[in-house]
């Protein structure tokens, strides 16, 4: 297995001071074989379809987040960064290749890309399915944002630029849920005739989950309204007139709680980002994952499934604590992307540590630019993202912490078992 400059150097200072040998800093060979060779079940990315002529594929993300204001992206994110280089070799053999691919392989080339990548399942986040990401490769998981903004959401979207291009996504896929319909007068008709509708309607194409993204245009903290109070602000503004900010949140707060009980009836998950989001007017602090804390801890919640996605960087420590929660998972997807082995394996080991049922593989393999396509981005999280669990789960046998069999049995329940179970596979 192949090390990155970030640990040569710090086997190296091991070497030097006589702390370690090599082979103590490098992963198990028998739990890395292990790691590399279990098919994994991807629990968060955006596949794209491989569409060769007329207009591309927009429906990967329902806020694509590729046309904003420039910001400091991390280094693997960069155009022409090292390790989009190498996915391109180890994909294709070289960039010329790929569309060649692309032409031959057709509707199949997604599932191609995924047994390239080690992937078994992908859980495709997307607006909608089709063009090769079908079942039962790819598995769907839509999103939910769109019904807890009703109202005149105009006055949300004048705080920045990156703010007005989402709520305006967000009303387009409202209207398509509306299915063409006027937005109800009251919330009862609402809920009865849109929200769950629309989540059966998932539910029945194949959904096995309900993305959020309520991170790029509020916070997570979802605080526990009175119904009373959701229609009254519902039928005071419902197509006419803009409601206060605050007014606004209890409705969504409402409708987010709503939605989440509505999942755990008809057994989907809820799936929520948490992380440092694109975009430089992104809120780190309003994604901080203890916001969701009094949504984990509703009784009338505790059968709905919650599953952080991208594991709440930079809040990793504070995530670790929600896992005690009976109805709380996380995946590590975009933190294999962007940070290195021995970075990551940290994190890995402390949640492994702690309740490792709780703990999924994910890529968020994204059409981040040209250069690095969902395709190359999976392939990055893919390889660091096995990499770090074999260090972490090496780590914790070293110490005596486990024992090698459980080492191995652990990692085949972070790359496949735990999602199996999670949703049912």
């Amino acid at each position: 297995m192949t090390l990155t400059h970030g640990a040569k150097w710090l086997v190296g200072v091991l070497v030097l001071t006589g702390c370690n040998s090599l082979r103590e800093s490098a992963p198990d060979p028998e739990i890395a074989a292990e790691v590399q060779k279990t098919p994994a079940i991807d629990n968060h990315a955006h596949p794209v379809r491989n569409i060769l002529e007329g207009p591309p594929d927009r429906e990967f993300d329902a806020l694509p987040v590729d046309n904003m204001e420039p910001a400091s992206d991390p280094v693997n994110l960069r155009a022409n960064a090292p390790a989009a280089a190498e996915a391109v070799r180890r994909l294709f053999g070289s960039i010329d290749r790929k569309p060649q691919i692309q032409r031959q392989k057709g509707d199949a080339y997604p599932a191609w890309v995924l047994d390239r990548i080690g992937v078994d399942i992908m859980l495709a986040n997307r607006v909608a399915m089709g063009g090769g990401i079908e079942a039962p490769r790819f598995r769907w998981v839509p999103y939910a944002d769109a019904l807890i903004f009703p109202l005149d959401t105009s006055h949300l979207a004048t705080r920045n630029s990156d703010r007005k291009a989402f709520f305006a996504l967000e009303d387009q896929l409202r209207s398509r849920y509306l299915a063409d319909s006027r937005l109800p007068r009251s919330l009862s008709e609402y809920l009865a005739r849109v929200v769950t509708p629309t989540l059966e309607r998932h539910k029945k194409n194949g959904a096995l989950a309900e993305k959020f993204e309520a991170a790029y245009l509020r916070s997570l903290e979802f605080d526990r309204v009175d119904r009373a109070v959701a229609e009254r602000v519902y039928a005071r503004y419902a197509g006419r007139g803009v409601p206060p900010e605050a007014d606004y949140k209890a409705l969504e707060d409402y409708l987010f709680r709503y939605i989440a009980a509505e999942c755990g009836r008809l057994g989907m998950a809820v799936h929520l980002h948490t992380m440092a989001g694109a975009g430089s007017y992104f809120s780190v602090a309003g994604a901080n994952p203890l916001g969701l804390e009094s949504v984990l801890n509703d009784p009338s919640l505790r059968t709905t499934r919650f599953v952080m996605v991208h594991g709440g960087w930079p809040f990793t420590r504070e995530i670790t604590a929600l896992l005690e929660k009976p109805n709380a998972w996380l995946d590590y997807s975009a933190q294999d992307l962007v940070l290195p082995p021995v970075a990551l394996a940290a994190t890995l080991r402390e949640w492994l540590e702690w309740v490792p049922e709780k703990v999924l593989f994910g890529t968020d393999a994204y059409p981040y630019s040209d250069q690095l396509g969902w395709e190359e981005s999976g392939w990055i999280a893919a390889n660091t993202g096995r990499q770090a669990l074999a260090l972490a789960l090496t780590g914790m046998m070293r110490d005596g912490e486990i024992t090698r069999a459980r080492a191995r049995e652990i990692a085949r329940m972070v790359l496949r078992d735990n999602a199996r179970r999670l949703y049912g596979l």
